[in-house]
């Protein structure tokens, strides 16, 4: 008896919507970067961003709260434009990129917030582990580049206290404030390559039965 596999996979497939319409897509760390804003002398904000940030997404087009994303960002790339400033906030005051080179986000759950989702996830910094709460815009409709690659991005922004992470250094101004404020406001602008399905196997020549000895 011979037995068919096809429609038995066919019928998976429809019983199960993440498998045929969920896309993977990796971060493009060219054109993506984890920006990140903090209070001054009580006075102003400075701001900066880690320019490189790798992970992935995985993007269900039928049920958008069945996505997931990860994402790796490299804590020795930050950059104030003060170089100074950078130097001390690799230290062990601050993030101590010798002991903690990377801070990773690994979302948990996906949900609709009007015309952008609500991403909730794990933050690891510092070797603190905490959940967040990212607000999303929503992933772009898919677009070519010109040398055929599939693009998809997004944007996600949250806030979160440093002290609650380990990133407790300061020093009190005479005014009665401090130098650097505990509040810090993270933006992740990705840019997003879709994975390429990998090219079908070409089928093996069919082989001739070798002649019958006389």
């Amino acid at each position: 008896m011979k037995l068919s596999f096809k429609p038995a996979i066919a019928a998976l497939v429809l019983a199960s919507p993440s498998l045929a319409f969920a896309a993977e897509f990796t971060i493009d760390s060219a054109h993506s970067a984890a920006n990140f804003s903090v209070k001054h002398m009580m006075v102003s904000n400075v701001r900066g961003a880690f320019s490189k940030v790798t992970g992935t997404a995985n993007i269900d087009e039928k049920d958008i709260t069945k996505s997931t994303v990860e994402a790796v960002i490299d804590a020795t790339t930050i950059n104030t434009n003060e170089p100074k400033r950078d130097e001390h906030l690799r230290s062990a005051d601050f993030f101590d990129t010798a002991k903690y080179p990377t801070i990773t986000f690994k979302s948990t759950k996906v949900e609709k917030a009007g015309q952008g989702l609500k991403v909730t996830g794990d933050l690891t910094m510092h070797g603190v582990t905490k959940p967040v709460v990212l607000e999303a815009e929503g992933f772009t409709t898919e677009a070519k580049d010109p040398w055929g690659n599939t693009k998809r991005g997004g944007s996600a922004t949250t806030k979160i206290n440093r002290k609650e992470f380990g990133l407790g250094w300061n020093s009190v101004l005479e005014t009665g404030g401090v130098a650097v404020g505990e509040e810090v406001t993270i933006t992740l602008d990705l840019e997003l390559n879709k994975k390429q399905a990998p090219a079908a196997t070409p089928a093996a020549p069919a082989t001739k039965p070798a002649p019958a000895k006389k």
